[in-house]
């Protein structure tokens, strides 16, 4: 037929698949369709030629079967002396390290010495450190040529700084100021670079060469204008690069250099104009780093690594009231405390978050440092036996802050003021001297008794504070462990104040009224607790367990002291009073006892009839 010569060659389903069959549906290749040519398996079609029913379809000429992939055995880790760029960036780093020593003893050395002239000296550095960048830069530009390039204009950078430094401290030809000024161009242009070509490690470089051989060139203030400039010329980096190695580096050489000098300033007996330095110096420090952390912080919340220069950058401030006497030493702690409570302070407030936007990490710094300055404001303005009452204050406005915004930070700090000035109390007030009446007339006062009564609302606003914390709900242990630590500091606390009003009263019995009264005190506490606890028997029962168990404690501890303390150390009529006292409110709360539970015991079986 002549239109058989006109079909179409059907396209076959090759490879791993056989001719489509009407009826038969699909047969493997090779095979022949049921029912063709009696089963025989016909020859592929040639070109041209109109496809025979249930003949196979093979695959295209010079088509062969994918091999495959071969799998290769795991082979043993690369050590790292092998593997690409390691060994060039050691000896990068090898060679700028080496580098810059032989430029610091053609500054140091050779003048030491009288090698050379000081204008062959300081020239001979400058075009050595201006050749290094210019190779650098060439150097960059090629293949491979990028750690070998930041090596070379990281050397020659810090050559010129170091250069620099040994113009203006060692042979005067520049004023300080003059000298700091072309010391941060000079940072400020390698640091430039380091932007451009978008590496952290020539900035790292140049930053930790010249701050790590400057020591050598000079020292005392002179060194820590240098370091600080170090600081503030890569302070605009962190701006736009999130780089947080530089962040340490930049950081710590300034930090350590100026608690080294006031370290070796406590031992001597520094001029007032050095202490001056020193303070000027660190407050430089704390203003590079905490203006620079706020605003890195403002575009990146998460950079954690600004927050940790900004703890390092607060440590020279806080250590500098030692060198001062009190009155001024409580001016500068004042001062720098008020500044960091006040960053912490816009992280709790809503508007103030939202115009500064200081994360969390930031402020709970913030908070800390400025609580360590809060610490020595309460040291310096107090002695030994008044310094609890600045500390409990402290810790009142701290657990008050953390009760009203819930802040855990707030908590822990306020806490930790109130475990210093419960301390000191016990110091002041130990037991020892409250069981001993000749003792407790020469050391408790009128002051014992105004921090007993601030530990007494301390713990007051530590209840009310830290049961509103997100991890504190009602019912759990830990509540029930802070009512039982809040009931035992309490009673202490109580009977401190009774006993130093009755001392300082300078009545001649006030030391046994003192105790008399503490002991009616502890048992009224322990009456409140109990009625309170049987007043919500019904309506919480997680309320009414803790009130109960912290009741029943404390008319455990009442009854022991009137037995153990009060019957041998009160006579008269005191010792009649406290057993009466005590006796009758003893039997009120038996009695409301007994009829709480009756009721409660009465509206179950109410209840049970009627669901019957």
């Amino acid at each position: 037929m002549a239109a058989s010569s006109q079909i179409p060659p059907a396209p076959g389903p090759w490879p791993g698949q056989g001719a489509r069959v009407q009826g038969y549906g699909t047969v493997p290749p090779g095979a022949a369709a049921p029912g063709a040519h009696g089963g025989m398996a016909m020859p592929p079609y040639g070109p041209g030629q109109a496809p025979r029913w249930g003949a196979p379809v093979g695959p295209p000429p010079g088509w062969r079967p994918p091999v495959p992939p071969v799998r290769k055995a795991p082979s043993a880790r690369t050590p790292w002396w092998q593997r690409e760029g390691v060994i060039s960036r050691v000896l990068a780093v090898a060679g700028v390290g080496v580098t810059l020593i032989g430029v610091v003893m053609l500054l140091v050395l050779a003048a030491q010495a009288g090698y050379f002239g000081p204008v062959l000296r300081v020239g001979a550095g400058a075009v050595f450190s201006a050749v290094l960048v210019g190779a650098g830069m060439r150097v960059f530009g090629r293949a491979g040529g990028r750690v070998g390039g930041i090596a070379l204009a990281a050397t020659g950078i810090a050559g010129a700084y170091l250069d620099v430094v040994a113009v203006t401290a060692i042979y005067d030809w520049l004023h300080p100021v003059l000298g700091l000024a072309v010391a941060l161009a000079v940072a400020a242009g390698g640091v430039a670079l380091a932007m451009e070509w978008k590496s952290q490690p020539l900035a790292v470089l140049v930053v930790a060469g010249a701050a790590a051989l400057s020591p050598v060139v000079t020292s005392e203030l002179m060194l820590l204008g240098f370091l600080i400039v170090l600081q503030l010329a890569c302070a605009p980096v962190q701006l736009v690069r999130n780089w947080p190695v530089l962040h340490v580096v930049r950081t710590l050489p300034a930090v350590l250099a100026t608690l080294g000098c006031i370290t070796i300033a406590t031992f001597d007996e520094p001029a007032p104009d050095r202490v001056n330095w020193l303070l000027a110096a660190a407050i430089a420090i704390a203003a590079i780093g905490l203006v620079t952390t706020v605003l890195v912080v403002r575009g990146r919340p998460s950079d954690v690594i600004a927050s940790l220069a900004f703890a390092m950058a607060t440590t020279p401030l806080l250590a500098m009231p030692v060198l001062f006497e009190r009155r001024a030493a409580v001016v500068v702690a004042a001062i720098y405390a008020a500044v960091l409570l006040a960053v912490a302070a816009a992280y709790l407030s809503p508007k103030l978050r939202a115009v500064l936007r200081v994360p969390g990490h930031t402020a709970t710094v913030a908070a800390i440092a400025g609580a360590f300055a809060l610490l020595e404001v309460c040291f310096r303005v107090t002695d030994g036996r008044t310094a609890p009452i600045a500390l409990l204050l402290v810790a009142i406005g701290f657990l008050g802050v953390a009760g009203q915004v819930r802040s855990r930070v707030a908590a822990a700090i306020g806490g930790a003021f109130a475990a210093l000035g419960a301390f000191g109390l016990l110091v002041v007030a130990s037991p020892n001297i409250l069981a001993t009446q000749r003792l407790a007339q020469e050391n408790l006062d009128i002051s014992t008794v105004l921090a007993a009564v601030l530990a007494v609302a301390v713990v007051a606003v530590a209840v009310w504070g830290i049961r509103k914390l997100p991890t504190m709900s009602s019912g759990d242990t830990e509540e029930s462990m802070l009512w039982i630590v809040a009931a035992a500091v309490a009673l202490y606390a109580v009977t401190v104040a009774t006993v130093s009003i009755g001392v300082a009263s300078g009545v001649a019995d006030g030391f046994v009224i003192g105790h008399c009264a503490a002991t009616i005190l502890w048992m009224v506490g322990a009456t409140a607790a109990l009625l309170y606890g049987l007043r919500n028997l019904s309506r919480s029962a997680a309320v009414a367990k803790v009130a109960l168990g912290s009741g029943l404690l404390v008319t455990a501890a009442a009854l022991v002291k009137l037995f153990l303390f009060d019957l041998a150390t009160l006579d008269g009529l005191v010792r009649v009073a406290a057993f009466l006292v005590v006796g009758v409110l003893l039997l009120v709360v038996g009695t409301r006892y007994a009829r709480a539970f009756a009721e409660a015991g009465a509206t179950r079986d109410r209840d049970g009839e009627e669901v019957r």
